[in-house]
């Protein structure tokens, strides 16, 4: 595939999700229920999936506004500084005095990590949020959501998308049950293998993507990212092999880098080739956010890859 120039005008993206603190733990392994291990270090670096997503389109040359909450507290602070550094317009994110910024408790060991969330502000994302910004959605080319929120309010939110015919692209992590009708109003749904076999209650992987055929794609970690066509071909991107330091926020480059692609007029396949390869990319670096790559760092990668081939 040919690396797509990035030099045109910039897509405007809006993120409706999470924004947190993450908490990270590095050890030499995940301790076992029950079990007390010594850790090897203690970092407090901004995460959550939302904004994730936003740093990671933001990275990659897209126009990005952030809607969420955070506290009116450190974290909060550092956090609306830290994505207004990264580029991401932050004016329409409430800091609410009674609640605390949401907090992420995660342990990284073993190429791989575990993950407690204490939702916090996001958990005040409502209808009633949701209300007071939605007059700005009809400005952006796209919308992308997570589970980070009330699920109500990402229901609800993918309703008015729908109709008003704003493209949206669901990331249903973490893992939870998605209404038939919500899935049949998004554009796009991206759960990875676990929360697939969840929502559809089922095990074959092959025979739900053809149900939902340019719409349901499942990332499979290792193994790449898998999509139905419209053909009715089965195409699974693999993953670019890479010295793994850490996976979080892997996912979300995924999302973010998708987004972008999808809404810059990529086909399915050239958006997720383009997302892996971002993705891959982010789990060179320790940190959800600190590993994002930029455009240019994708398109060079791309570049390389093909000239091997």
């Amino acid at each position: 595939m040919k690396p797509v120039s990035h030099m045109g005008d910039a897509m405007k993206l809006a993120v409706i999700g999470s924004i947190n603190m993450d908490q990270v733990v590095t050890s030499e392994r995940i301790p076992g229920k029950g079990e007390t291990l010594k850790g090897d270090s203690l970092s407090y670096i901004p995460g959550g999936k939302g904004a994730n997503q936003a740093v990671a389109m933001a990275r990659l040359g897209a126009d990005v506004t952030m809607f969420g909450a955070v506290g009116a507290d450190e974290n909060g602070r550092k956090l609306l500084d830290s994505l207004k550094g990264e580029g991401v317009n932050i004016d329409s994110v409430a800091v609410l005095e009674n609640q605390p910024t949401g907090l992420a408790i995660i342990t990284v060991a073993e190429n791989d990590n575990t993950i407690i969330v204490v939702s916090g502000a996001n958990g005040s994302v409502d209808r009633v949020y949701f209300d007071s910004i939605k007059a700005q959605l009809a400005d952006f080319d796209l919308v992308v959501m997570q589970h980070e929120i009330p699920l109500d309010t990402v229901h609800y939110a993918v309703s008015f998308c729908y109709e008003k015919s704003i493209p949206v692209v669901l990331n249903p992590a973490p893992a939870a049950k998605v209404p038939m009708d919500v899935i049949d109003m998004v554009s796009y749904l991206t759960p990875n293998e676990h929360e697939a076999k969840l929502i559809f209650e089922s095990d074959d992987i092959q025979e739900i993507l053809k149900s939902y055929r340019e719409k349901l794609i499942v990332t499979q970690g290792s193994k790449g990212v898998s999509v139905c066509l419209d053909s009715g071909e089965l195409m699974t991107v693999p993953a670019r092999k890479t010295i793994v330091v850490d996976t979080t926020g892997a996912g979300d480059t995924m999302n973010g880098a998708f987004a972008v692609r999808i809404a810059a007029g990529d086909s399915i396949e050239q958006a997720l080739k383009y997302a892996n390869v971002a993705a891959s990319l982010s789990v060179e670096k320790f940190g959800a956010q600190g590993g994002m790559p930029t455009a240019e760092e994708v398109d060079t990668c791309l570049k390389e890859m093909e000239d091997v081939q």
